[in-house]
């Protein structure tokens, strides 16, 4: 995720869902206003679910080994975590390395970020390469997925010594109490400032994820600020029920 101004539509119309699904649709395409969303090193909030994370990166460039897998569930904040460190390192972005390598990453030390690892249809030799070129130039490699390496599809023996040799470090799924101070900060984000028990009675009935907080967020500020109301319960609960039915 980037420093970017983002348009949430979660709510997603498909046919075999119902007309009510569909009028929320309909309705979000009036209601999908632009926002900023900080994602510095400022924003990241500090919990013991996440601060292994949070020290490693913080430590850049003096990491224990070139290469760093951050490992977490959906949602966890690795992609927050990565986007923190690739504007510190000022790194190399590689969407999918299944496509051909551009050459200037084998012949500069630039470090490289490869988000969700687990989930790209890969080649082994691409990746060793890629590694490999960290290691000739001393530089770093920061690669992020929801499962350990070990569980990865890679068969060739030289790119599995090398993950071997990598730094891992787990992110917990989110609890209760870092969730709450994770949607209090988001509407203070927008100048909205809640009382503690509203995100507390979002976060019991909602997913336990960054993303889906983020979503619920955006749904009840676009929605207050089209009906000129406020921030309330029986807005959250309406915002809840909603995608809920939509999901």
């Amino acid at each position: 995720m980037n420093s970017t101004m983002d348009d949430y539509s979660f709510c997603i119309s498909n046919q075999g869902k119902d007309d009510q699904c569909k009028d929320k649709k309909e309705e979000q395409l009036f209601l999908s206003f632009p926002r900023y969303c900080g994602m510095s090193r400022d924003d990241l909030l500090t919990h013991n679910s996440i601060d292994p994370a949070i020290r490693l990166i913080d430590s850049w460039p003096f990491w224990p080994s070139p290469v760093v897998i951050l490992v977490g569930p959906s949602g966890s904040g690795k992609s927050f975590l990565a986007s923190v460190w690739s504007a510190k390192s000022k790194s190399t972005r590689l969407d999918n390395i299944s496509k051909s390598l551009d050459s200037i990453l084998i012949d500069t030390p630039k470090p490289v970020l490869l988000e969700d690892v687990d989930r790209l249809d890969f080649s082994d030799t691409k990746l060793f390469h890629i590694i490999n070129n960290v290691y000739q130039y001393d530089s770093s490699l920061l690669m992020t997925a929801r499962t350990l390496p070990v569980s990865w599809e890679v068969r060739l023996p030289d790119l599995c010594s090398r993950l071997q040799a990598a730094t891992v470090v787990k992110i917990s799924v989110p609890d209760d109490d870092f969730l709450e101070k994770v949607i209090v900060k988001m509407f203070a984000d927008r100048q909205i400032f809640i009382d503690k028990r509203l995100a507390t009675y979002i976060v019991q009935r909602m997913e336990r994820s960054l993303v889906f907080a983020e979503k619920i967020v955006d749904r009840m500020d676009d929605l207050a600020l089209s009906r000129g109301a406020g921030i309330t319960r029986s807005l959250a609960a309406e915002v809840l029920k909603e995608v809920q039915q939509c999901d």
